[in-house]
């Protein structure tokens, strides 16, 4: 009787797989329209009325086919990730892999952003007459700056701060400041600070995976970490820097949940603290901490006191920048001002809400589509006894916290168009979810057929 039930068993799960990859494969598919009908209505409103202020839209970006130094290295580097990458991930030792991990990611991002050359690729990214270089010289005396920091954001005051300036608090462009003041002067090295720093990115949001969920899970997401689409924007922007930043503030947060650890939770504390100050957005991402909260419950409920070192270590930067001067409530409340001051005032929020998400298919890939459907198929079975399925419901669950905050972002109505670049910091914990899907290889193929396609027939800046 066991024995005539085997092929019946056999055949069912066969068709739930072909039904599940079916499912997937309809995502993917739905990504791709929204895309496209992103790309057809965009083009029809900047055509007719021009307030989209795009010019390849939703993208912010313009058509041109090109090729550059970077494009073998590039080619290469996908073909040998796709091919020996998930081995690679599954068998070598943890602390192998991690730095192996940031230097390939290091790579891809740079080999893409050298398609471009150096010059238009890297060293002139962050020298544009909206970018952070343009106002060094402004910063001799930091504390008088700071200071003085909010009576320059509306467009309407006297010496107002170039756009990226104004929209983010004072410690982004510090950052540049102080690069510059040790000596690593010039857009080559900012630009080679946010890819370098950036790339780390895939290497927190592992050990945040192996901490929370499981390291099979976290080793099967590194090849889509790496091979994002999303490096295309990352090489070179500000924005890697900052997703790097909100990154190690969860991945310190979930080692010290997890490992009851307290300088951990004030580490990540100072991390959330800075992230605050580098860009308004990433408040949201408490979203995702709230999370790592819920799935660590049972080590804060055994160590209540890592909540100490964490609100003392979120309380140091507001504190440093307040006692300088600094009004970030006050700066938010004039940026807003500002945003409806500019393009922002103009774009339609109409066609905005829902292209935004077409971008956000564009910089995760049809990958992600697909992984973001097993994920809620993983929260809807999140009550099995399986230990797969565990993991995988805790997994969903931090994906699903950083979507959340994404949509969130979306709403607001402040993330209108550019949020390739600006959502950064919340798409890269879309990706882990690839990490549900199987034959892996194959959806790598098109998130590299993808990257490689936007970098090479679009000319992207900001």
């Amino acid at each position: 009787m066991t024995r005539s039930l085997r092929p019946d068993l056999g055949r069912d799960l066969r068709t739930d797989l072909r039904r599940a990859l079916r499912r997937d494969l309809y995502a993917a598919g739905a990504a791709a329209l929204l895309v496209t009908a992103a790309v057809l209505a965009g083009r029809r409103i900047q055509d007719t009325s021009r307030t989209l202020f795009v010019d390849w839209p939703p993208l912010l970006a313009s058509w041109g086919p090109h090729l550059g130094p970077g494009t073998p290295a590039a080619v290469l580097l996908a073909i040998a990730t796709v091919a020996y990458g998930p081995a690679l991930a599954a068998r070598l030792p943890w602390r192998a892999l991690l730095p192996l991990t940031w230097a390939t990611a290091t790579a891809w991002i740079c080999s893409l952003a050298l398609i471009d050359g150096w010059d238009r690729g890297i060293a002139h990214r962050l020298t544009t007459r909206y970018e952070y270089l343009q106002v060094i010289a402004r910063f001799d005396d930091i504390p008088a700056t700071l200071r003085d920091f909010t009576h320059h954001i509306l467009l309407d005051s006297p010496d107002n701060w170039p756009a990226h300036i104004a929209g983010h608090p004072p410690a982004a462009t510090l950052t540049f400041v102080l690069l510059d003041r040790i000596g690593l002067r010039g857009g080559g090295w900012a630009g080679m600070w946010c890819i370098t720093v950036g790339a780390t990115a895939c290497v927190a949001v592992l050990v945040t995976i192996r901490a929370l969920a499981d390291e099979t899970l976290a080793r099967r997401a590194v090849p889509f970490l790496v091979l994002a689409p999303a490096a295309v924007w990352m090489g070179t922007s500000a924005d890697a820097y900052f997703a790097a930043v909100a990154a190690w503030a969860v991945a310190l947060l979930a080692l010290a949940v997890t490992a009851r650890s307290l300088w951990r939770a004030g580490a990540s504390g100072l991390l959330f603290g800075l992230t605050c100050y580098l860009s308004y957005g990433l408040t949201l991402v408490a979203l995702i901490a709230a999370a790592v909260l819920v799935l660590g419950r049972h080590g804060v409920r055994e160590r209540p006191a890592l909540l100490v070192p964490l609100l003392a270590g979120l309380a140091v930067v507001p504190a440093a920048f307040t006692l300088a001067g600094f009004d970030w409530w006050e700066a938010y409340r004039l940026l807003v001002t500002r945003y409806h001051q500019g393009a922002g005032g103009i774009r339609p929020y109409g066609y905005w809400v829902w292209a935004n998400l077409a971008c956000t298919v564009l910089i995760t890939g049809l990958a992600t589509a697909a992984g973001l459907r097993r994920t809620g198929t993983a929260l809807l079975h999140r009550r099995a006894n399986a230990p797969d399925r565990a993991a995988g419901a805790r997994l969903a669950l931090l994906v699903s916290a950083a979507l959340l905050a994404l949509l969130t972002a979306d709403l607001s109505g402040m993330s209108k168009a550019e949020t390739e670049r600006i959502w950064l910091p919340f798409a890269l914990w879309l990706l882990p979810s690839c990490a549900l899907l199987p034959h892996p290889r194959a959806w790598l193929t098109g998130q590299v057929v993808l990257a490689l396609l936007l970098n090479h027939l679009l000319l992207t800046g900001w």
